[in-house]
């Protein structure tokens, strides 16, 4: 897995206002903690942040760059991002310091390729899991985990238990969960029923068919004399 650099700078710790401060000045309040170190306050630039956390996929390794030696060279992974509301502003960031000795629990995200047999025959893939637990060691973070769905067919699916983990990676679950699977089509079933109303007013097989009134043949008029 590719390591992404991001500037970091140690802030002080001093509760919203400072945090404001810190946003003000173009840059999002952050803390690095983990196992073997306090929650240490930092700063991360806003703009550097959005162009390179925000937009990638998965769980990645964040390497710190910074002239204070005690986050410099740091590793860690984001763990959460806060988002304003309505601005979609980043507010606030959490990444969690790793060792890169120990391995780690986390979720990846699953890409599901090729195109089902099934939803060829007008069946819709419905994907029901869209990432999974695993255990690795961090440099053995996969960025993602294919599916391949090309074999199913309408009603098939596809289990935990059958994905294919990378080397060094271990796929974590205690229930054989359905990740995606292959819905019989709709259409058919509108056409059902949409035949069943139309049949519901026709005639039944053998019936007469009632034929349209014919107009009565005019009568001739009467001619009688003057009395």
């Amino acid at each position: 897995m590719e390591t992404v650099e991001l500037e970091v700078q140690p802030r002080s710790n001093g509760g919203k206002s400072k945090a404001r401060q810190v946003r003000r000045s173009g840059k999002v309040p952050a803390i690095l903690y983990g196992p073997k170190r306090r929650p240490t306050p930092i700063a991360v630039d806003a703009k550097e942040f959005l162009q390179k956390i925000s937009t990638i996929e998965g769980s990645h390794l964040i390497r710190m760059r910074s002239s204070a030696e005690e986050v410099a060279n740091r590793v860690a992974l984001v763990k959460e991002t806060q988002y304003h509301p309505v601005t979609g502003a980043v507010l606030h960031a959490d990444f969690y310091e790793v060792d890169m000795a120990e391995k780690l629990h986390l979720r990846v995200p699953l890409h599901f390729t090729g195109k089902a047999a099934g939803v060829a025959l007008g069946g819709i893939l419905q994907p029901v899991q869209r990432d999974v637990e695993v255990e690795c060691l961090p440099g053995d973070i996969p960025e993602f985990i294919a599916v391949d769905v090309t074999a199913l067919d309408i009603h098939d699916a596809i289990h935990v238990s059958e994905l294919q983990a990378p080397e060094g990676v271990r796929i974590c679950y205690d229930t054989d969960t359905t990740l995606v699977t292959v819905l019989p089509p709709t259409v058919e079933e509108v056409k059902v029923e949409e035949a069943a109303v139309a049949a519901e007013g026709a005639p039944a097989e053998g019936a007469p068919v009632a034929e349209a009134a014919k107009p009565e043949p005019e009568k001739p008029e009467k001619k009688g004399g003057a009395a």
